[in-house]
């Protein structure tokens, strides 16, 4: 009689060692689970579940302002440094890194209107007040200490609105009843265009482009405008902005988008090449929005508004992902995507500068491997089950 057995060499399987890895036997052959749809769609429903119970976006509370923050600027090579601006003419710079306040200027006499930092030499900014004064500040460092007085001081003769740098250089725009170019440390505009009787109350440069700049005026209407010419390129009139645009964002990598804040509680994308109508609406605010910023990324950027919250969006999707909130948060003046596409900040007008996660359920600090693990799979099986209810 023939009996079969089955015999195995146990050196096959057992380590040499105490610091050998264990050997793992696979059946590369082994059937298909019939249950693996049932599966995936349980293990993302639990992970989308998990992470609402989790999610806890706050992170702090910058305060120390005594009036309402409505202006917040970003350092393009330290992503720790955030500088801030008051209605007060104060102006206060931040350590993220420990949520300590380096310095506090008294920049104007009255509302600060704009604020830049200079992205070429990255160690000074440019601010423009109400008192109808243009001034250039170097960052405080272990040197030169706080400072008290600005390096350079320029008298305007009418009010700058906003300034803002320019791509790849130190010169900077500013405008007001008309758009100027400037270079650091001269009394006079390089170049100066009049675009009307109407007040231009926002403009910005584009982070790619060293020469094109967007802007909105007081009429409702948006203008491109390119300083190798003469005159503005293109211009959107009121048929396409039924209301007042309050703020302007480039997509750091798309060269050619941005997006503009509205009065009328939505959020608009446009191409610059198709100007005709907007790319994308985004809506969900349910007051005016105030403020806007694109992501490092390009790819999310977050809203302000005087509803009292702050909003997150995919740049092609028309609803937010995420609304930020609390009881005590007043009306959002200002919002800014962190260099580093972790954190978001919020001024609002209870005087406060607030720290939030860009995904509320994200963990800080040091991780396990198997955290690791979780941070790829869970977003990858959500996707996967999104695109397979699409289908």
């Amino acid at each position: 009689m023939r009996v079969k057995v089955l015999s195995r060499n146990p050196d096959d399987y057992q380590r040499e060692t105490n610091r050998d890895i264990y050997k793992l036997v696979r059946n590369w052959n082994a059937p298909q689970d019939p249950f693996r749809a049932q599966t995936e769609y349980t293990r993302a429903l639990n992970a989308t579940k998990l992470e609402r119970v989790f999610a806890k976006p706050f992170v702090a509370s910058l305060d120390g302002h005594l009036e309402g923050v409505h202006l917040i600027a970003k350092h393009p090579g330290r992503p720790s440094i955030v500088i801030t601006g008051a209605r007060d003419g104060q102006v206060k710079i931040w350590q993220l890194a420990n949520r300590h306040c380096l310095s506090t200027i008294q920049s104007h006499h009255g509302p600060i209107n704009g604020l830049s930092v200079d992205v070429n030499a990255g160690d000074a900014f440019v601010t423009t007040g109400q008192d109808c004064q243009l001034k250039y500040w170097k960052l405080p460092n272990i040197n030169n200490g706080d400072p008290t007085e600005p390096a350079h001081s320029i008298s305007l003769n009418g009010v700058a609105y906003t300034v803002s740098h320019l791509a790849k250089s130190s010169d900077f725009v500013t405008c007001g009843d008309d758009v100027s170019v400037w270079k650091i440390n001269r009394d006079s505009p390089i170049r100066t265009y009049n675009l009307g009787p109407n007040t231009i109350h926002t403009i910005r440069a584009n982070p790619i482009e060293e020469a094109v700049m967007v802007g909105a005026m007081s009429d409702r209407s948006i203008f491109i405008l390119d300083t190798r010419q003469k005159t503005p390129l293109k211009k959107v009139f009121k048929v396409t902005m039924k209301l007042r645009p309050n703020a302007i964002s480039w997509n750091p990598i798309e060269a050619f988008t941005f997006a503009v804040a509205s009065d009328d509680y939505n959020l608009y994308t446009f191409d610059m090449r198709f100007l005709s109508h907007p790319k994308y609406l985004h809506s969900g605010h349910t007051a005016a929005v105030i403020d806007i910023d694109y992501s490092p990324t390009g790819q999310e950027f977050v809203s302000g508004s005087f509803d009292r919250s702050i909003r997150i969006f995919n740049a092609t999707e028309t609803r937010s992902r995420d609304v930020y909130h609390t009881k005590r948060m007043a009306n959002v003046l200002s919002v800014m995507w962190s260099m580093d596409n972790k954190f978001v900040l919020s001024g609002s007008n209870d005087m406060n500068v607030r720290v939030w996660k860009a995904n509320a359920a994200e963990k800080l600090g040091p991780s396990t491997n198997i955290k690791d693990e979780d941070v790829e799979f869970v977003p990858a099986v959500k996707k996967a089950m999104v695109e397979g209810l699409e289908q």
